[in-house]
């Protein structure tokens, strides 16, 4: 255990006012780490403040905390990486219990969960705490798992998953992201509560409530039919299908009962729906097959990260 190398990963955009003490914190309950503060083109010299506190200080200059985070980890080496935001609103008394998780191999991804404990009387924007909640309820059901909290920034990560991590996301839809991946590929998950408190006063969140939850949507929508393609189009089909009895039976009833089709152009579209129903069905059915295929090439690239690491 002495021998392994822990990283800490601090994304910061104008962090200015917290990014000292969130440095000290972190430098005070894990001593042995390398702290990382990657840079996020801000003007107010987080970047300054930070390297005085202690912090390794790297730049990313594309805008965006998925960004960051595609930078983060393919720029570090580690056994461990714990993930952080700037704004001190995560208590650094978890850090090591989540830490010794992933060197004890109990864990590849650990959520600090802040939805259990403290988050929805800390936060004070309503639209926040119902984000997280709609948010936790669809990946929970269309993923069929019961994760607590999904988009937390408070995160650790053995080198295995950061290493065969795909980062597609710019922005903060990324923790969706993580989550979603480390359920589809049976990751090894374990979820520790943490006490969460609201930014200090004069810090102000980059998360925008109404166009970055709608980006967080986005890529539910996205990732629900790349990573289960099968029921994505078959829930289309299913509704084609529908369009397609409700226009088409009674068409068919109207038939038998007088011997007439008195409203064809109503069956050409009920066809028409129908055989898209069918398309779509296929297409599911293919894409499924493709899915299996490529998690049976996920394995056998994993196994050679753990042969190389």
């Amino acid at each position: 255990m002495k021998n392994k190398k822990i990283a800490v990963l601090i994304p910061c955009y104008n962090e200015a006012k917290t990014i000292e003490k969130v440095v000290k914190d972190y430098k005070k309950v894990l001593p042995e780490a390398d702290i990382y503060v990657f840079d996020n083109n801000s003007t107010d010299g987080t970047d300054k403040i930070a390297e005085k506190a202690g912090a390794i200080v790297k730049y990313e200059y594309k805008q965006g905390k998925g960004n960051v985070i595609r930078s983060m980890f393919r720029k570090i080496e580690a056994n461990c990486y714990l993930m952080i935001d700037g704004d001190d609103t995560y208590p650094s008394e978890n850090a090591k219990e989540m830490c010794d998780l992933i060197l004890e191999g109990k864990a590849d991804m650990v959520i600090g969960d802040r939805l259990s404990s403290t988050y929805f009387t800390e936060n004070k924007r309503l639209f926040h705490n119902f984000g997280n909640k709609i948010v936790r309820l669809l990946i929970n059901i269309l993923f069929k798992n019961k994760v607590k909290d999904i988009m937390t920034g408070y995160r650790a990560f053995s080198y295995e998953f950061v290493k065969s991590f795909p980062v597609l996301s710019k922005g903060f839809e990324i923790e969706t992201e993580m989550t979603i991946h480390a359920v589809d590929k049976n990751f090894k998950l374990v979820e520790v509560p943490v006490t969460y408190r609201d930014r200090p006063e004069g810090s102000v969140s980059k998360l925008k409530t109404y166009t970055d939850g709608i980006k967080v949507l986005k890529t539910i929508a996205t990732l629900f039919k790349e990573y289960k393609p099968g029921m994505f189009f078959n829930i289309i089909a299913l509704m084609f299908l529908i369009l397609s009895l409700i226009l088409g039976v009674p068409v068919i009833i109207e038939y038998f009962k007088i011997g007439l089709v008195p409203r064809f152009p109503s069956l050409i579209v009920s066809s028409i729906f129908l055989v898209i129903s069918i398309l779509l069905c296929i297409t599911g059915i293919i894409l499924q097959v493709i899915v299996k295929k490529h998690r049976q090439l996920y394995e056998l690239y994993l196994n050679s990260i753990w042969r190389n690491k």
